[in-house]
């Protein structure tokens, strides 16, 4: 069987401060390709023809497949704004390019513009920080973290990233950034008549699935390809997984899904399961966040929540259900969160705190015992 794979392999730097390089990045065993018998083709799609079930690449070449997974990935998106897609200080945060360029003009850069808070936007803060670099950031939502984090647990970072000398610029947007003559952008101006002088400008605002070369090729496309539960796109013998799905963000589900893929691929009958929930763990300064589900409730929704002078817990019901969890200090005790959302599990009349269940609260036969708990590998 011919199975083609289309990949992009995406890295990232660790947090900009050259902790790891592009070998130290690299996953796969050092004779990953030829233990496999795996074909490295290092060149890019361009078309796919569904029905001659062929794949044109960049240098004109044409390879057949019986079967054909799409795991391209996704690309930094770079928003309209002014001359940010042709400004050369201008970077997103995707591949290993950007990471080098943004490692060598960061050499000489001092004033740092971060366009975006979430996840990508603070690990690079963060690594610029480390460097001494003043680092400013600018987000349109009213707080940081609005994709992963409720107001409250995102003040903690916030606070902990301007005691490190970050200036946050929230509630607003870029609206104004014009090159000089060298092809830089040396300020920009926000919608509130703000303005930042800046050296370098990072964008991590969002990523977009790579579906370019699917222009015509009858593969359906919305948000990403669209597949089925066994990763199966309409047309047949052709799969997609990862971003270019867009499924979920995080790299664990991005490798559930692509082995489930594989396994239909080669015969099987296996569903891909893991749609239920978006999970996000985070490390800054030493306070860690693990977020589970959802974070914005809605009418008819029951929020509890506690705190200590350590310790911030809220979680989201609905309908009895645990639909969303927030943990920030201690994450111990996460495995009984995942697997409560994901199986729906009722704890309306648990008749116990929420926020001290344990595996034994449903272990057995009883009453309380309704469910005999398992561990995924």
């Amino acid at each position: 069987m011919r199975v083609l794979c289309y990949l992009c392999i995406l890295f990232l730097t660790e947090r900009g401060t050259n902790e790891r390089d592009a070998k130290g990045l690299n996953f796969t065993e050092e004779d990953f390709f030829d233990k496999y018998r795996i074909v490295w083709k290092k060149e890019s799609a361009r078309k796919i023809d569904v029905e001659k079930q062929k794949v044109l690449l960049s240098s004109g070449e044409e390879t057949g497949y019986d079967k054909l997974l799409i795991a391209s990935g996704a690309n930094s998106f770079i928003p309209p704004v002014g001359d940010f897609r042709k400004a050369k200080n201008v970077f997103g945060l995707r591949h290993l390019k950007d990471a080098k360029g943004i490692d060598e003009m960061a050499k000489d850069a001092e004033h740092i513009l971060i366009v975006g808070s979430g996840l990508v936007g603070l690990d690079a803060a963060y690594g610029l920080l480390e460097q001494g670099k003043m680092v400013s950031i600018v987000e349109m939502a009213p707080q940081i973290l609005p994709v992963q984090l409720d107001a409250h647990a995102a003040l903690e970072y916030q606070k902990r990233f301007e005691k490190a000398g970050a200036k946050f610029y929230l509630g607003c947007k870029a609206q104004e950034a014009l090159c000089t003559e060298d092809g830089m952008i040396r300020k920009v101006t926000f919608d509130t008549g703000e303005s930042v002088e800046c050296d370098m400008i990072i964008v991590a605002a969002g990523v977009r699935p790579a579906v370019e070369f699917l222009d015509n090729s009858k593969i359906a496309v919305e948000r990403g390809v669209c597949v089925d539960e066994y990763m199966c796109t309409n047309v047949p013998n052709v799969y997609a997984a990862g971003d270019v799905a867009g499924l979920s963000g995080i790299w664990p589900n991005a490798m559930k899904q692509g082995k489930t893929a594989a396994q239909n691929m080669c015969g099987a009958l296996i569903k891909y399961e893991d749609r239920f929930a978006m999970k996000n763990t985070m490390n800054f300064f030493g306070l860690t966040t693990l977020c589970l589900g959802l974070i914005r409730e809605e009418d008819g929704d029951v929020v509890f929540w506690e705190e200590d002078s350590k310790n911030y817990r809220r979680a989201i019901v609905r309908d009895g259900n645990v639909v969303g969890i927030l943990l920030q200090g201690d994450i111990s005790n996460t495995g009984i969160w995942q697997y409560i959302i994901k199986n729906k599990v009722n704890v309306g009349d648990i008749g116990k705190d929420l926020f001290r269940l344990t595996f034994a609260d449903f272990y057995g036969t009883g009453e309380r015992g309704k469910y005999v708990w398992t561990y995924e590998s």
